[in-house]
């Protein structure tokens, strides 16, 4: 049976940087008030011992355990199949790590799941929550203001002011979909097309919602033969495209509500015989790469930078993580000073605001 050597103690690094077992455990913990040169001494002794801080210990003193929870409220398939979701998490992932948080991702397969997930949050394993693709019915924020976890909300909540009070300070991060719609259909109306159909997300959400409004501020009273409801995939961009097409024979351009509709209703009308640009010239949402410079022929589409709207949502948690009375316990203090109280950063207010981030019409083939 091998030996196998002690951890390092707080005691042990106190000991090498000469300085109280408080002090260690403030720089340990990032607390602040302790002078540069300790600071210095204390980070020498912890990289020469190998001492790694013991995670129970170090939330007892801060009371934070550095993990966030993700809620993604849609299933695992939907999920993984999305690249949108990939690139979200990616900017979160980035923020946190940069951070020293751990990401720790909870998915919804059914409203069975949503008591579950609120039981995890409240049971005090992370310190914050990020939320996104809701549902207009969906009892999420509700549940997780229950459970009195910090949330950022990615999209714009669609809740009315009666909710939104109930459920308490609502701060979220969006682009601007109604907006980048108006952009869409804009550029297609300038190439001379006068018959633009639009196929929709799932309209119990705000995005997709937002983009029809876009939509309709430029086409006014269209024919509503033009529209079809869809739901964000490929395969329900096919089944819309072919209603659109069955019914109104005589489009000449397409917005659809995000890349991979697009990419589903661009093989149907190649199925029908029908030439991108020149027939009928169309134009997606996201501008997700590795589907909008792949489809036939590449995609002008409309672009949100996904993995910034990820990294802000984290960032904008974090924040409030570190606000007196924000989800952060009182730091320890020693002899060496008083403990510092962080400064409310720059961004939205606890009384509920969002930040929308703008958009931008990338032009390639398709329109």
């Amino acid at each position: 049976m091998t030996d196998t050597a002690p951890r390092p103690t707080l005691e042990a690094v106190a000991a090498r940087a000469g300085v109280s077992r408080a002090t260690v455990s403030r720089v340990v913990n990032g607390g602040d008030g302790v002078r540069e040169p300790l600071v210095e001494r204390v980070r020498r002794a912890v990289e020469e011992l190998g001492y790694v801080p013991n995670q129970a210990a170090r939330s007892l003193v801060t009371r934070r355990h550095d993990a966030v929870a993700v809620v993604i409220a849609e299933p695992e398939a939907r999920v993984f199949a999305d690249p949108f979701f990939a690139l979200q998490l990616r900017g979160i992932s980035k923020e946190l790590t940069a951070h020293d948080n751990q990401l720790v991702l909870l998915l919804t397969e059914g409203r069975d799941d949503h008591a579950r997930v609120a039981r995890y949050l409240a049971g005090g394993h992370v310190d914050g929550a990020l939320v996104f693709s809701l549902h207009l019915d969906d009892p999420l924020p509700g549940l997780i203001q229950g459970a009195g976890v910090p949330t950022v909300f990615g999209g714009r909540p669609g809740w009315s002011d009666g909710r939104a009070a109930a459920t308490g300070p609502t701060v979220y991060v969006d682009s601007d979909n109604r907006g980048g719609a108006r952009d869409a259909v804009r550029h297609l109306a300038s190439l001379g097309r006068t018959r633009i159909a639009h196929i929709t997300g799932p309209l119990d959400q705000t995005s997709a919602a937002d983009r029809l409004d876009g939509y309709r501020d430029v086409m006014g009273d269209a024919d509503p033969g033009l529209v079809a409801e869809s739901d964000f995939t490929p395969a329900g961009g096919e089944r819309a495209m072919r209603a659109l097409l069955d019914r109104r024979p005589g489009l000449d351009a397409l917005f659809a509500a995000n890349d991979l509709t697009a990419a589903g209703a661009l093989r149907v009308l190649r199925e029908r015989g029908l030439r991108v640009p020149e027939d009928v010239a169309v134009v997606g949402f996201d501008d997700m790469l590795p589907v909008a410079e792949q489809t036939d022929p590449p995609l002008t589409t409309v672009r949100q930078d996904i993995e910034e709207m990820g990294r802000l949502m984290a960032r904008l948690l974090l924040r409030r993580l570190d606000r007196p009375g924000g989800g952060t316990g009182p730091r320890a203090t020693d002899e060496d000073g008083p403990g510092g109280t962080p400064a409310p950063p720059d961004g939205p207010d606890e009384a509920g605001a969002g930040v929308v981030l703008p958009t931008t019409l990338v032009r390639r083939t398709s329109a």
